[in-house]
Order: structure tokens, then sequence, then C-alpha cells
């Protein structure tokens, strides 16, 4: 597995371990020009979000111009939930913008041939069924919670993922 298929914030040792992570995945790859941007407005937001008029040390990253990751380290001030409400805020209003949604929990990413593949639920599904996708093909964890939990288990076989629930 290569490197780069891991967010560079999970590997930012700037930030410990248990700093807090959301996950977001856009309906639809974002063309370079549009990760540029967002990559652009999320360097903004982070550098000004605060939580009770404290800094929050935040970093945000467009990963695979499909994965809107953000990512708070609670060790320097912690989010509240007004600062996490900015953040959703901020991600529905880059949306927006965009003409993207970032809040379809119904997508799902898998690695293939060094390449995140994202698809929708219902084909996800035909695919298992079919046996185009193996119980141990590596899926994307988009309910990471945490730094470390987005370097270790970004990418986990399918059958260990949270997915098999719901699928």
């Amino acid at each position: 597995m290569v490197a780069t298929m891991y967010p560079a914030l999970a590997t930012n040792n700037a930030f410990h371990p248990d700093s807090r992570v959301w996950v977001y995945t856009a309906e639809r790859s974002l063309s370079d020009a549009e990760a540029m941007a967002v990559q652009q407005h999320l360097d903004i937001f982070t550098k000004q979000w605060t939580a009770h008029n404290q800094q929050l040390k935040a970093g945000g990253e467009l990963f695979a111009n499909r994965y809107l990751i953000l990512m708070v380290d609670e060790t320097q001030a912690g989010a509240s939930g007004c600062s996490i409400d900015k953040s959703v805020h901020f991600v529905e209003s880059l949306g927006a913008e965009l003409g993207i949604d970032f809040f379809n929990r119904m997508l799902f990413g898998s690695l293939e041939n060094n390449q995140i593949e994202v698809r929708d639920i219902n084909t996800f599904r035909e695919q298992l069924r079919a046996g185009e996708l193996a119980n141990d093909a590596l899926v994307v964890n988009t309910l990471c919670q945490t730094r470390q939990e987005l370097e270790e288990k970004w990418l986990l076989p399918y059958s260990q993922s949270w997915m098999p629930r719901i699928i």
C-alpha cells in the first residue's frame, strides 16, 4: 500500500494523536482547480477557527480531491458545540459555493489499483454481491475520530469496517 493513500494530517506529528477528526465525503471528485480553492478555504478557516474566543490548533485537508478532513488538537483548546457548528456551517457554505454535497454518508470508498474509488451504497452492495469487491478489499474509514485512528485505520479491510452493519 502506498503512503500517498493516507491523508497528510494522519502523520502530522504537530497534532496530538488524540486530536479530534471530522471526515466529509464530496459527492463527486473535485477538479484540481476546485481542490486548490477548497484547500485555500480550509487553510483560512482553520487559521481563524476559535472556541470561546480561544484559537484552536486546527488543520484541514482535502484528500484525493474527495475527502474534506478537519482536525483539532484539543490539548491546546477544546472544540465546543459552537465551534463545531461553525465548522459544519463552513462545510455547508463551501459545498453550496461549489455545488457539492459533503454530507452524503452513503458514499463508500475503496482502494483499487492505488486509487480510491467512491460509489454509492447501492453500487457498492451490488459489487460485493457480484464478487467484484472482496471482504478483504480496503475501504476508507470515514468514521475516524482521532488523528491516531486516521493514521492507523484510514484504510481497513471491508470485513473489519463499520460498513457491513448497513450493507
